[in-house]
This record gives structure tokens, C-alpha cells and sequence, in this order.
């Protein structure tokens, strides 16, 4: 018995066809099977297709006026589209229904799964409106919010000096020390949550009570101002081991790798062949570069203008942003510190830069080209000369 339905249709011959007499419906389907048996061989043969599910019942729709039938088929087809023309050129070839004479006509082959594609695309893109609208989150609240709970749950204030720290600090009893908070963060996004750091070169009370409590592990940065910071910290508190950043480099600028590879390589203070010398409270001053001569900005300033800098850069801490602003200190635009040397230039009326970063001898040259009269970041890298036109404030 022939199958009446196929499980998937690909295609769909449609036709049409006009007999000199009156037929019934079997009758024409009976003319196309009869007319075509053995015409194309047993792979193509109708009768071997229906039962096989190849090819699905022939649906005729019939109108008899003044003893002509006329009327239209549909053969469903799950054959590839070569040979489903073949099929319907088949259907072209019979031309009598029982005595009539009788001709049939291929309108044309639908695709059927064309309706589906465009279904499917409707259908997909009402999900993805909805998806959008009601469960993603913009990418800029996304990224804030992922920032804001990893420094809620990692960056604390540690002691009564509330020194910038991780919430491991209590329970390791290993604690790297570093200079400043930028580097505090740089570990922290690593996921090294025992780190304290110091107030810059001032050595707190905090870490020689806690260098006597804990194995400390100094890290520094890899230049003249690192080692003279480890001089005075080793003067100071009981340091345990000794790692430095590669040379050249502050420890805020490293990679997850730099950093693992540079702590692997902690030196044991006994093994450590650095000269001890007294080192001056003010050794800042020795360090061969011209941060002396810069404005380093305290956080407690009489001044509303410092005020104003101070206050900008808390909200933009543990960011990586910075704003720009224009000469009255309306804001002009908020950008990744990554991309700030790119798109400075695009900011005509900008006078004032406040970053979470570093102030670089590049970001400097940049300033001065695009017009920029003062730069204020978390912290003033090395260079060679005072800026003349740029004026350069440190809110660590």
C-alpha cells in the first residue's frame, strides 16, 4: 500500500491539466502512474517512490464544464531538486486519461523549506528582541557591575592607617607587600588576594606591626625607586623574601604571567646582595627623575580646585577610566585608559585629564599636542624632563 505522507518535504511539483472529457480523480492519478511505469527505470519509477516515502499522495483538485475536466496537482517530493524536475517532466509526458486525449502543464516547483527559512528568521528575530530587551544586560553595566563586586569582595582597607589591601591578608601567612594601590588592584584582578600595599615610600606603623606577625614578601617595582622603597622597608620591618618586577617595569603594569614569574623568582633576604646604606626619610629626591619637581597632590587639600581633583579621582578608582574636561571643569567625555591616547585628539576643548592610571612620558607628548594644561593620575612614571606646558598632579 503506498505511503499517503512523506516525513519531510523538500519540494512540491505543482500542475495543471485539461481533459477532452469527464474523469474522475483516480482516474488521472491512475493515467500518471500507468503512463510512466517503466519510463525512468526502477530509482525514478512513481509507484517504487510512494512506498519508499520519496514521493507523497498526488493531490488533484478537479472542475468539469461542458465536458472538460480541467483542474490542478500537487505531488509532494523529498528528492533532490534534479530529480523532482525529472518527476515533473514525467507528469508532462501523459496526455490521455482513460479514452480522452489530455494535456498537463508544470506551473512550477516550490521549494518548501524557503517558507521554513523564513519562519525560522521571524521567529529568531523575535526572540532576540525579547532577549535583549528583558534578559541582556548593556555591556557597560555588565562590566561595572562584575568590577564593582570584585572590589567590594577583594579591595579592603586595611589597619588604622586603612592601607589598601586583599581579604586574605588576615588568614595568609605569607603577605606580599607593594607600593601603592594601583598595584594592590593589578594583583587583586589576578587573583593574588594576600597583598597589602604601603603609602607609596612612606612605610606604615601597620606594616611593622604585620612583618611581626607574618612572613612578608617585598615586591617592588624593577628600578631606582623600587630598590630604594626595599632599602627602607628592609630598615624598617622584617622582610622574609624579596621579588621584583622585570627590569624597567612598575609592578601595575604587569601580566598575569609577569607577575607569577616574577614572584617564583623571590630571593630569600639572607641571599639577597644589596648594599645597605642608610637610606635619608626624603629619599625620593634620589631617584633619577623629575617627580620632585612635580606637584604630587595630598589627599587632604585647603585648595577646591585639588578638592574637586581628589574627589574625581575616587569615584574613577578601580575603574581604569578616565575623564576629560574642558577649562571651566565641565565634563567632556568618560574612556578606557587604554584608549585614551588615541582619542585624545578628538577632544578639541579639553584642558584637564583625570585618570586611574599611570601618567606616562606618551600620554604626556600627547597632551601637549592636543592642548591639554594638566594631567592627574594615580601615579607619575619616569621621565626625563619636567613637562613646560603640562602640569602634572599625583593622587595616589
Amino acid at each position: 500500500m503506498a505511503k499517503t505522507y512523506i516525513n519531510s518535504t523538500k519540494y512540491e511539483i505543482n500542475a495543471v491539466f485539461k481533459i477532452e472529457g469527464v474523469v474522475d480523480k483516480h482516474d488521472v492519478v491512475g493515467a500518471i502512474f500507468g503512463q510512466s511505469e517503466g519510463l525512468l527505470g526502477e530509482d525514478l519509477d512513481l509507484r517504487e517512490l510512494q512506498k519508499n516515502g520519496k514521493v507523497g499522495r498526488i493531490e488533484i483538485v478537479t472542475n468539469v464544464q461542458n465536458g472538460i475536466t480541467t483542474g490542478n496537482l500537487i505531488v509532494p517530493s523529498s528528492l533532490d531538486i534534479v530529480e523532482t524536475c525529472i518527476i515533473g517532466a514525467t507528469i508532462e509526458t501523459v496526455d490521455k486519461v482513460g479514452p480522452c486525449n489530455a494535456t498537463f502543464k508544470v506551473v512550477n516547483i516550490k521549494d518548501k523549506r524557503t517558507w521554513k527559512r523564513e519562519q525560522i528568521i521571524a521567529r529568531a528575530q523575535e526572540l532576540l528582541e525579547k532577549a535583549m530587551h528583558e534578559q541582556l544586560p548593556e555591556t557597560e553595566e555588565l562590566i561595572k557591575t562584575v568590577k564593582e563586586r570584585l572590589k567590594a569582595s577583594s579591595l579592603v582597607e586595611y589597619g588604622p592607617d586603612r592601607l589598601p589591601a586583599g581579604d586574605a591578608v588576615d588568614i595568609a601567612d605569607h603577605v606580599i607587600v607593594v607600593e601603592g594601590r594601583a598595584d594592590v588592584l593589578t594583583l587583586l584582578k589576578n587573583n593574588i588576594r594576600n597583598v597589602i600595599g604601603m603609602d607609596g615610600s612612606k612605610i606604615s606603623p601597620t606594616i611593622v606591626e604585620l612583618s611581626k606577625r607574618k612572613k612578608i614578601l617585598a615586591f617592588v617595582d624593577g628600578d631606582r625607586g623600587g630598590e630604594l622603597i626595599l632599602r627602607k622597608l628592609m630598615q624598617l620591618a622584617k622582610v622574609d623574601f624579596v621579588a621584583r618586577a622585570p627590569e624597567g617595569k612598575e609592578v601595575e603594569e604587569l601580566t598575569r604571567k609577569e607577575i607569577i614569574m616574577a614572584l617564583r623568582k623571590k630571593v630569600p633576604v639572607h641571599e639577597l646582595k644589596m648594599p645597605q646604606e642608610p637610606v635619608s626619610e626624603e629619599f625620593s629626591a634620589e631617584i633619577p627623575n623629575v617627580t620632585s619637581e612635580i606637584l604630587r597632590e595630598p589627599r587632604a587639600s585647603n585648595e577646591p580646585k585639588n578638592e574637586h581633583y581628589v574627589a574625581i579621582m575616587d569615584e574613577l578608582r578601580g575603574t581604569l577610566k578616565a575623564k576629560l574636561f574642558d577649562e571651566n571643569m565641565n565634563e567632556l567625555a568618560t574612556v578606557n585608559v587604554r584608549d585614551l591616547l588615541k582619542n585624545i585628539a578628538e577632544f578639541k576643548n579639553a584642558k584637564v585629564i583625570v585618570l586611574d592610571g599611570i601618567i606616562t612620558k606618551r600620554l604626556i607628548d600627547a597632551a601637549e599636542e592636543a592642548g591639554i594644561t594638566t594631567i592627574v593620575g594615580a601615579k607619575i612614571g619616569k621621565l626625563e624632563a619636567q613637562p613646560k606646558k603640562v602640569q602634572l598632579i599625583e593622587i595616589p
